[in-house]
């Protein structure tokens, strides 16, 4: 095999006084999760109950580990390369077809949905397996135990595909369960162990930065739910404010992360001594709660945007409180790992958000919006003073 084609060229030189770049293909490989992004928010606004609920959440953790996944390959593999390209092109295939199966998952397109995503998962790991042969070590036996573990949640996945009803629910919440929980225990496989965040040599700096590109897109996506919605209706004045509430509510949450979260983040992983670890708790795993929380506040603009005089139903008040919920949440996780304690501003916005659930059936969906972008924008100003006043204090 040449060299121009053979594993030792497919891994990233690595420059200890340089981060890793993200590059253009992995901002091309992310345009594939927009359209995902969106389809999910369709979904939840098409069937608005519990079991919806559920269901999006599913699907949504199987985007999120697809996505994820990949961003932890591209911090060790070379964009740049020839033969890496063509797995990231082949990966957005994948993903399209992912992307657009996701409104008929639990009906007539699950085995495509199922087949799809157990093809990104098994072959972005082979290769890896093949990119890493003799060139890493640590790495290669990491790759044999998440390729293990991807193998049989393929196998669940395409399995509950072929079961319908209750039984798909059940066996592909038991797969995204174990999807979930691998990291955590090291991908443990009989007889080869278990990994350590020390075999994880990432470039905290890129992951940082391929997560906050992820936020951007769910924020890009909740922009593009509010203005098409918004052109969908007759402009009176409620709905004009509904639009702004909408609009400061993106603006809020952009704020809430990028302001302070996002660079200390970064500078928290850059810096640390095992920084596998801390991308595995703060980027892998709360990020998914913060994108949860977009994706529902969404949905909840779009409510407001098509109901704004009526009273909300219970189902509706629980999305227009849930999503800024779900976000102020996540970047507590997040942001506590920068930090020596949870940020009291968010744990204030989530005891008025409490509050605001109780007074719910009062309001209108436009005030209810209004009210729930308050905490928002109360929450971002709060964190903001606080942080100059430490720095001029300190």
């Amino acid at each position: 095999m040449s060299e121009s084609l053979s594993s030792a060229s497919l891994l990233r030189s690595r420059d200890a006084h340089a981060h890793v770049r993200v590059t253009y293909v992995e901002l091309f490989f992310d345009l594939i999760f927009v359209f995902a992004v969106t389809q999910l928010s369709h979904l939840l606004i098409e069937h608005l109950s519990f079991a919806g609920a559920f269901q999006t959440l599913l699907l949504l953790l199987a985007v999120w580990w697809a996505w994820i996944d990949t961003s932890w390959v591209t911090n060790w593999l070379d964009p740049d390369h020839i033969a890496v390209r063509g797995l990231l092109f082949g990966l957005m295939f994948l993903g399209l077809l992912l992307s657009a199966s996701i409104p008929h998952a639990f009906d007539a397109e699950g085995l495509l949905f199922a087949i799809t995503y157990a093809c990104m998962q098994i072959g972005r790991s082979s290769f890896m397996l093949w990119a890493l042969r003799r060139r890493d070590n640590g790495n290669f036996r990491n790759f044999q135990r998440i390729a293990a573990w991807h193998v049989l949640i393929g196998v669940l996945w395409i399995g509950g595909a072929l079961a319908q009803g209750p039984m798909r629910m059940a066996v592909w919440t038991l797969a995204v369960v174990l999807e979930c929980i691998a990291p955590s225990v090291g991908f443990w496989v009989a007889g080869l162990g278990r990994s350590s965040t020390a075999d994880w040599k990432v470039d905290g700096t890129h992951m940082a930065e391929r997560c906050a590109l992820f936020i951007i897109i769910a924020l890009g996506e909740s922009i593009l739910v509010t203005g098409a919605t918004a052109a969908g209706v007759k402009a009176t004045f409620e709905v004009n404010m509904a639009f702004t509430a909408a609009f400061l509510s993106t603006v809020a949450m952009w704020w809430i992360y990028f302001n302070i979260g996002a660079e200390r983040g970064s500078h928290r992983i850059a810096s640390d001594a095992d920084p596998g670890r801390i991308a595995r708790a703060t980027y892998t795993y709360a990020h998914v709660i913060i994108v949860a929380g977009i994706v529902v506040t969404a949905v909840g603009d779009e409510i407001v945007l098509k109901h704004a005089h009526a009273n909300v139903h219970l189902t509706e008040a629980a999305v227009l409180i849930a999503g800024p919920a779900l976000y102020l949440v996540g970047n507590s996780f997040f942001k506590r790992a920068s930090a020596q304690h949870y940020p009291l501003s968010h744990l204030v916005g989530l005891a008025l958000l409490a509050v605001i659930a109780i007074l719910s059936p009062l309001m209108t969906a436009m005030l209810l919006g209004a009210t729930t972008t308050a905490v928002l924008i109360v929450v971002a100003a709060w964190e903001t003073a606080s942080w100059r006043s430490a720095n001029r204090s300190a």
